[in-house]
C-alpha cells in the first residue's frame, strides 16, 4: 500500500519529480547483472522476447538508467543466464500490461511488476528493448520531463499471440492517449493507479482488468472505464472521474440501469431460461452473483473542485437505486488509506464509509 507523505494535504499522483535522462554507459569489465524478482502474480504470465541486453552493452541515448544493483544488502548475484531469462519475462509482462491498460509510466510499471525494487532500472531497460525491437513493440511520448509508454500495432499483434490477454474486441494502442492534450492522459494514468491500489491490496489482480469493453444495452453500448475481476471471483465496474459534469454523472448511472434491466437475449433451451447479457456475463452459472456494483474514483484535475467536493456533491444529486450498488472514493483515500480498507461511501447509505467487501447488495 502507497502512503501519502500528509494525507491532508495529497500531491497529484501524476507528477513526479523531474528525472535527470543520462544514456548508461558500459562498464570497464563487465560483471553479472543482478535478477529482478518479479511480482507473485506475474510468474504465471510470461510471454518470451529478445534476448536482454548483457550489463556491459551501452544504453540508447536519452533513456534513464543506471547499473543494476542487488534487492537486498549482501545478496548474492544470480548467473547471467538466469538473468536474461528474468528480463525476458519482465519484457513480457511489460508488453502485456501495456496492451492490457493502454499505457503506464515506468514508476507505474514497477509498483505492479517489481513491487520490491527500489528503483525503474530494470523497468526502463525492459522498455528500451522492446522499443528496439523491430517494429517497434512499445512507443513512449514525453512530457513535463516524464515518460509515458504504450503499445505499438505490432506489439499488440504480439500480445494477442501469447494467448495471455482476455479476448476482446477492439483493443486499441495507448498512443492517442499518452499524446493527448485533453485530459485522456490523466485520466489513464488515473486508471492505472487505481489498478495498482486494487493489486497490492489483494482485490483484484493488475492482470484481471478489462478497459472499455462494450457491454449491449437497448440505447447502444455501455462502455465503462474498466472491469475488474475481484479475488473472490465477482466482479466490478470502475469509472474514474476528473472533468466530467454531474448531469453526465447522472446519465451514466441511468445507462448502468439500463443494462441491468436488458432483456434476455437468445433463445434459452429446456434446461436453462434465455438470460440477459450480465447475466450470462456476470452471475455466474448458477445465477448466484448479484449485479456488480459500480464504483466510482474522483481524481483531481486542474481548474476543478477537489475530489473530496466532488464526491460529496455527487452523493447529493444521486438518487439510490436498490437495482445496484454505487460506491464512491476518492483517488488519494485509494492510494493512501487502500483499496481493501473502508474508503467507500455507497448511494443512500448515509456518509459513513465501508471496506469493499462490506458493501450492500442490490436488490
Amino acid at each position: 500500500m502507497t502512503t501519502a507523505p500528509d494525507p491532508h494535504t495529497p500531491p497529484d499522483p501524476h507528477t513526479p519529480p523531474a528525472p535527470t535522462d543520462t544514456a548508461a554507459t558500459a562498464s570497464p569489465a563487465p560483471s553479472p547483472e543482478t535478477s529482478p524478482a518479479l511480482s507473485p502474480a506475474v510468474s504465471s504470465r510470461c510471454l518470451t522476447v529478445v534476448a536482454d541486453q548483457t550489463p556491459d552493452s551501452p544504453a540508447p541515448a536519452g533513456c534513464n538508467s543506471s547499473s543494476p544493483v542487488p534487492d537486498a544488502p549482501g545478496e548474492a548475484s544470480r548467473p547471467r543466464k538466469a538473468a536474461s531469462k528474468a528480463g525476458a519475462d519482465l519484457r513480457g509482462e511489460v508488453l502485456l500490461t501495456l496492451a492490457q491498460l493502454r499505457l503506464a509510466t515506468p514508476r507505474q510499471l514497477k509498483a505492479l511488476l517489481l513491487p520490491h525494487q527500489q528503483d525503474t532500472d530494470h523497468v526502463r531497460r525492459a522498455l528500451r528493448n522492446l522499443l528496439g525491437e523491430s517494429p517497434a513493440l512499445v512507443g513512449r511520448t514525453h512530457r513535463a520531463q516524464q515518460s509515458y509508454w504504450y503499445c505499438t500495432p505490432a506489439g499488440l499483434a504480439e500480445a494477442a499471440a501469447s494467448g495471455e490477454l482476455a479476448p476482446t474486441t477492439g483493443r486499441t494502442t495507448g498512443k492517442r492517449i499518452a499524446a493527448s492534450k485533453t485530459g485522456l492522459r490523466e485520466h489513464g494514468l488515473a486508471l492505472v493507479d487505481t489498478v495498482i491500489a486494487f493489486h497490492q491490496a489483494g482485490l483484484a489482480d493488475h492482470a484481471d482488468w478489462q478497459v472499455e469493453v462494450p457491454h449491449p444495452t437497448p440505447a447502444g453500448n455501455l462502455l465503462p472505464d474498466a472491469v475488474a475481476l475481484l479475488a473472490d471471483g465477482s466482479s466490478a465496474f470502475v469509472e474514474i472521474d476528473r472533468t466530467m459534469s454531474y448531469a453526465r454523472l447522472l446519465a451514466k448511472l441511468e445507462r448502468y440501469d439500463a443494462y441491468r434491466n436488458a432483456p434476455p437475449s437468445g433463445r434459452g433451451n429446456a434446461a436453462r431460461p434465455p438470460r440477459s447479457h450480465w447475466q450470462e456475463t456476470y452471475a455466474g452459472p448458477s445465477l448466484e452473483r448479484p449485479f456488480p456494483p459500480l464504483l466510482f474514483v474522483f481524481a483531481p484535475a486542474s481548474r476543478r473542485a477537489a475530489p473530496d467536493t466532488r464526491e460529496a456533491t455527487f452523493h447529493e444529486r444521486a438518487r439510490p437505486n436498490w437495482r445496484i450498488t454505487v460506491a464512491t472514493t476518492t483517488l488519494h483515500r485509494l492510494t493512501h488509506d487502500g483499496a481493501d480498507r473502508p474508503v467507500w461511501r455507497v448511494v443512500g447509505h448515509g456518509e459513513g464509509r465501508r471496506a469493499l467487501t462490506a458493501l450492500p447488495k442490490p436488490q
